[in-house]
């Protein structure tokens, strides 16, 4: 029985067409990311998943491509070979060359200040009960200043692209397009801010800021 065949033949028992498998694995891939509660087909997408669990994850490993489950939230996310998942064994490289050969510079320093003002509102009690936390724009920018010395970008479409990337990364919702001028616009942070950040790059973040003198 060649290989293709054994998959198949495990789908089938389970359910699940090639069709359907190829056009799950293409979508996590693709997107890297994959949230129940975004749309009805992300959410038919995640609910194929749970049936054929070790099959996505066997199909993933030859890749070297691991995925990190988050059942409390219902959300898939893929991490390259290298990158570093909460909770989990590091291996290879770590965290910065997971993320900085996907991310620009200015995306990553945004993941920081959100996975900052995420743990700050978890502390403070102000997540709700899709653990997800809501602020400000203006919050977030003086976030920025005071965690890395500098405001959001100032340019309209700068900033709009920036968040449209956040929002493909299934990090935020809200700050859509045309809204980013509206100083009392706000945002949520998604609990998926977690799988990206971890506990001890956040440490470390938090004791720059520290550190740094008083004005």
């Amino acid at each position: 029985m060649t290989p293709r065949q054994a998959l198949n033949d495990a789908l089938d028992a389970r359910g699940v067409t090639p069709a359907q498998f190829s056009e799950l694995m293409i979508r996590l891939l693709d997107h890297g990311v994959l949230c129940r509660d975004e749309s009805k087909k992300e959410a038919e997408l995640y609910d194929r998943y749970l049936h054929i669990p070790e099959l996505v994850e066997d199909y993933l490993s030859v890749l070297r491509v691991r995925l990190h489950h988050e059942r409390r939230f219902a959300s898939l996310r893929l991490f390259p070979p290298g990158a570093e998942i909460p909770g989990e064994a590091d291996q290879d490289e770590g965290f910065n060359s997971g993320l900085r050969n996907r991310l620009s510079q200015q995306e990553v320093a945004l993941i920081l200040v959100l996975r900052a003002e995420y743990d700050k509102s978890l502390r403070d009690g102000q997540i709700d009960e899709h653990g997800q936390a809501t602020l400000p724009l203006e919050a977030l920018n003086l976030a920025s200043k005071n965690l890395l010395g500098r405001p959001l970008p100032d340019g309209r479409t700068e900033r709009e692209a920036l968040f449209r990337r956040m929002r493909q990364l299934r990090l935020i919702r809200g700050a859509g397009d045309g809204g980013l001028e509206d100083g009392e616009a706000w945002l949520t942070i998604r609990p998926d801010i977690t799988s990206l950040v971890t506990d001890a790059v956040l440490a470390t973040l938090i004791e720059r800021e520290d550190d740094q003198p008083c004005t």
